[in-house]
């Protein structure tokens, strides 16, 4: 279940998910070649009942572990147990989903008011003066 700051629940389901055990990399000790610790976890965007503007969104995304096919990879080894390794996979893929689920902003053009443009104005002038005035002195 995600949950933004609108309140809006967006909800995915475990069937959506394809969650596999694999091996983890790196150093490990005495179980590092006979235990399964790593999370594996493949979300297909377009085939899941997120909402359409939400799937949009998250395939425009920028992210390298969306492939081009549209299914978010997202690889979990960080913690010793597959089950830690689950949760922080599920937890990782909700907060991508969170991120993109409430639309951006729109961004409304705004101009300069004319008291700041004549205030700007008046800077630039007495910084110039300034400036003119640290020059050497012809005679």
């Amino acid at each position: 279940m995600v949950t933004n700051a609108s309140s809006t629940m967006l909800e995915i389901s475990e069937a959506e998910v394809e969650l596999t055990a694999i091996r983890a990399q790196g150093a490990g000790g005495q179980n590092v070649n006979k235990v399964s610790s790593a999370i594996h976890l493949r979300f297909d965007i377009s085939a899941s009942s997120l909402p359409q503007d939400v799937q949009q969104r998250l395939l425009a995304h920028s992210d390298s572990r969306i492939t081009r096919d549209g299914v978010l990879v997202i690889k979990a080894q960080q913690h010793r147990t597959q089950e830690m390794n689950r949760l922080d996979a599920l937890l990782r893929l909700h907060e991508l989903v969170n991120s993109v689920a409430l639309p951006p902003k729109l961004r409304r053009a705004t101009r300069p008011s004319y008291g700041s443009k004549q205030r700007l104005r008046v800077a630039k002038s007495q910084r110039s003066q300034i400036k003119t005035l640290r020059s050497r002195v012809v005679e």
